[in-house]
């Protein structure tokens, strides 16, 4: 995906959050002022410097259909952005971590008192999923959209709970399938879907593009996944680690249970259960998920997830620009699993 494209998709998502928050902050500050302060700390926290990607693929989809953006486009955009950040505000909280993109966890800008942090994201996460309803009311399919939204939403929390469950247990390949489909893939057939609903695309085209998300969302989770265990600080923005410290099963990490060493698959399954590892156990970790060949099986899965999502895109009547746009997206994705050895 072209940087220029991501650059103008960006400013526009952007400036159409700004200006949301704009007036929701005001609104909220005229009957309570803590309130106001909410609203700036979500506007703080949604407006944060990211690759909005899945947002940017739901502007693709309808201006590949419809050849031009326009105001409901734009408005899609925000309600999709609400969605994504009231799924990471949560997300952040359940993995107790402290940043997300540079600044502190939602939950981490409150610091009123024992237990009110976590509180007050639990709730402000509610809030942004009913703004992002709220936001498709007027705009064409709303209806439509809505039970999307709905349907991605309660797929993404039952992910959560399976996610938080295998911290508890030794899944299967098979068992993470089961619950990574219902989580990047959830999201990505959602912003999919929503752009080429809102563009009054045919029935196959929309059979195609939610094949497109499923495999796309395989590839970006596994991708993430890696990112998390393998990256530096300076390339993942926090701490690394903290999915084998807090006994996370990435596909990665259920592979390596299958394809180590009964002695090396022991000792994998003792760091993941002691919930207090260090540097140490975490590179020793990496070393073993490496060793036992199971990073590179990830990484090939990963690319076999891309390359059936290429193929369905090339099935669609898209534009052939935004076809071309896409193929170098899921190229990104793929290519970057090169970063992390």
């Amino acid at each position: 995906m072209s940087e220029e494209i991501l650059d103008e998709y960006d400013a526009l998502i952007e400036s159409e959050v700004s200006r949301y928050f704009s007036r929701a902050r005001e609104e909220a500050a005229r009957y309570h002022p803590f309130m106001g302060r909410v609203y700036e700390n979500l506007a703080e926290y949604v407006l944060r410097k990211g690759r909005r990607l899945a947002t940017t693929s739901a502007l693709l989809v309808y201006t590949g259909f419809k050849g031009e953006m326009d105001a409901y486009a734009r408005t899609l955009g925000l309600a999709l952005e609400l969605y994504r950040h009231a799924i990471l505000v949560h997300d952040d909280l359940v993995d107790r971590d402290e940043e997300r993109r540079g600044g502190r966890a939602l939950h981490r800008l409150f610091d009123l008192g024992e237990g009110f942090g976590e509180a007050a994201a639990i709730f402000a996460g509610n809030m942004l999923y009913a703004m992002a309803l709220e936001a498709l009311e007027d705009i064409p399919k709303s209806e439509e959209l809505r039970n999307l939204f709905a349907r991605a939403y309660r797929e993404v929390n039952e992910s959560q709970v399976l996610d938080a469950y295998f911290e508890h247990i030794e899944p299967s390949v098979e068992e993470w399938y089961a619950m990574a489909s219902r989580r990047a893939p959830s999201l990505f057939r959602l912003t999919l879907l929503a752009g080429a609903t809102l563009a009054e695309a045919g029935k196959e085209d929309r059979e195609h593009l939610e094949k497109v998300g499923t495999e796309i969302g395989y590839a970006f989770d596994i991708q993430d996944d890696i990112i998390g265990t393998f990256a530096t600080r300076e390339q993942y923005g926090r701490e690394p680690g903290r999915d084998v410290l807090r006994g996370k099963k990435p596909l990665h990490i259920a592979l390596a249970m299958k394809l180590a060493a009964n002695d090396e698959r022991e000792e994998l399954r003792r760091i993941l259960a002691s919930r207090s590892a260090g540097e140490a156990e975490v590179e020793r970790v990496k070393e073993l998920v490496r060793s036992c060949g199971a990073l590179d099986t990830a990484k090939d899965i990963a690319r076999k997830h891309a390359e059936r999502a290429k193929a369905e895109i090339e099935k669609t009547s898209l534009s052939g620009e935004v076809k071309e746009v896409f193929a170098g997206f899921i190229d990104y994705v793929a290519e970057s699993l090169e970063w992390y050895a």
